[in-house]
């Protein structure tokens, strides 16, 4: 093979492993594994440093060295070269087994790996200087000492390694990338069996059978080119299994997404959990005063008054400031026992529990109606359902908290509900043809519409939808829309 040409596989062969290297240190501080991270950090010294070694190799082929014909210049560019092939070895040594270590204790004693290479590398060396047959060959000798005790054990290790990485890939369930590993494991093993054993020849065993001659003369290529495919092989495979960290980090952030989901769906459940008991524990105390109001005070008033009356009648006929000042107590007693049944209508209407929502609707709009200038008109379209306790009361408030903003705020002279049934929606109108408002201003101006608010949380714990359509000068229209389903299975 043509100088040019060999000169070009070594670029080749270097340009594999310096990419790789350099994709490595690009991506490879992203994996969670910590085992993986540590030990990618000397796979990538080793791509780095091996593709130089390569394309000084290259450079060396060429002859474009400075001072490369002179005999202590060549003896330097050696040492370096050589040098760099070491270094380079011992880094991918590191890296296999550094990615055999299961945790950190074992990963630092894998540090001892190169170590021991490196001195049964530099003990062999020494041995070798004193051996006067290997003398005239010193620097192929090292070559080929190096590649013998270094590259060979540092190639299988690596690829060991990575069939474990594999297997890690696969239990992860990234299969895809547990293929690329072993491929990248098959490829090292090749560029350790094979591209590492045909080496130059040189008077040490069994180089001066087993050589690159040899190899050539069998396949008709020299070995470089075997050793360039195979870091081609390793490099694209590598290269590949580092994609694997995008998966991984895209599936920690989807989990990292679900994980947050669940917590606001807990909370949110937990909320709701907490509004429908404040909702429960509310209407029991209005239950219960309502009862106390009607047991205890409207009785004592109906007491008062009939007392009043007694007293009133026992005068007869006579005239005077008594008599006067008795039939106003007895007024105001009556007054008072009024309000009082309007109020404990209020808290707790009884007819809803007796007689349903619509009815109690249209009660409490005629009562409404007696009591302010309001004309009420209550409209109900549907079969009539058999509804939940809760989504009677939360139906109810809803509109009577509708109408308490009709009168207090609107100006309103008219207003309707409207309640309808069908198979999926239980829906309840309340309109009006007052002044109206911009909802949206509202919101923006932090006014605190607790009412509505009010409203739109009880609807939304039965699973239903709220809004307001207003507009200024055309009345409001308030909605509420329950599933059936939900309405008939609330607590």
């Amino acid at each position: 093979m043509s100088q040019p040409v060999l000169g070009f596989v070594y670029f080749v062969y270097g340009l594999a492993f310096f990419n790789m290297g350099l994709a490595i240190v690009l991506e490879g501080g992203r994996a969670a594994d910590a085992r993986l991270r540590h030990a990618l950090r000397p796979l990538a010294v080793f791509g780095l440093v091996h593709g130089v070694h390569e394309w000084f190799e290259m450079f060396q082929a060429l002859r474009l060295l400075p001072a490369q014909d002179q005999a202590e210049a060549a003896v330097a560019w050696e040492a370096v070269r050589l040098t760099l092939l070491t270094f380079s070895f011992l880094s991918l040594s590191a890296f296999g087994a550094s990615l055999l270590a299961t945790n950190e204790r074992r990963r630092r004693l894998s540090l001892l790996v190169p170590l021991a290479q490196a001195a049964l590398w530099g003990l062999g060396l020494l041995a070798m200087r004193g051996d006067a047959d290997l003398a005239p060959q010193f620097w192929t000798v090292v070559n080929v000492w190096s590649r013998y005790v270094l590259a060979v054990p540092a190639a299988l290790l690596a690829a060991v390694g990575l069939v474990a990485q594999q297997r890690a890939f696969r239990r992860a369930g990234l299969m895809g990338f547990g293929r690329d590993s072993l491929w990248a494991a098959v490829a090292f093993a090749w560029y350790g069996l094979v591209g590492q054993v045909f080496v130059p020849a040189s008077p040490l065993p069994p180089s001066n059978i087993l050589n690159q001659e040899l190899f050539a003369s069998l396949f008709g290529f020299p070995i470089q080119m075997l050793r360039a495919g195979a870091a081609i092989m390793a490099a694209v495979f590598v290269v590949r299994f580092l994609r694997a960290f995008d998966v991984e980090a895209r599936r920690q952030i989807a989990e990292l997404q679900a994980e947050r989901l669940k917590e606001a769906e807990r909370r949110e459940a937990l909320r709701g959990e907490l509004l429908r008991r404040v909702v429960a524990a509310q209407e029991a105390e209005r239950q219960r005063i309502a009862r106390e109001l009607h047991d205890a005070t409207g009785q004592t008033l109906t007491a008062l008054g009939l007392g009043l009356r007694g007293v009133a009648s026992t005068l007869g006929d006579a005239t005077g400031p008594a008599l006067k000042s008795l039939r106003e107590l007895e007024k105001m007693t009556a007054d008072s026992l009024d309000e009082l049944g309007h109020l404990i209508a209020d808290l707790r209407p009884s007819h809803l529990d007796d007689l349903g929502l619509p009815a109690t609707l249209r009660w409490y709009a005629k009562v409404l109606q007696a009591r302010v200038p309001l004309e009420i008109h209550v409209e109900v379209t549907g079969a009539e359902r058999r509804l939940a306790p809760a989504a009677n009361i939360a139906l109810f408030r809803a509109a009577q908290e509708a109408l308490t903003n009709v009168v207090k705020h609107s100006g309103a002279r008219q207003a309707w509900i409207h309640l309808s049934y069908d198979e999926t929606l239980v829906r309840l109108d309340v309109r009006d043809n007052g002044r109206g408002f911009n909802p949206a201003e509202t919101a923006t101006a932090g006014r605190a519409a607790w009412g509505l608010l009010g409203m739109q949380e009880r609807v939304a714990l039965l699973g239903g939808h709220f809004q307001v359509v207003s507009q200024p000068g055309q009345g409001t229209l308030v909605q509420m829309m329950i599933p059936t389903q939900a309405a008939a299975e609330a607590a």
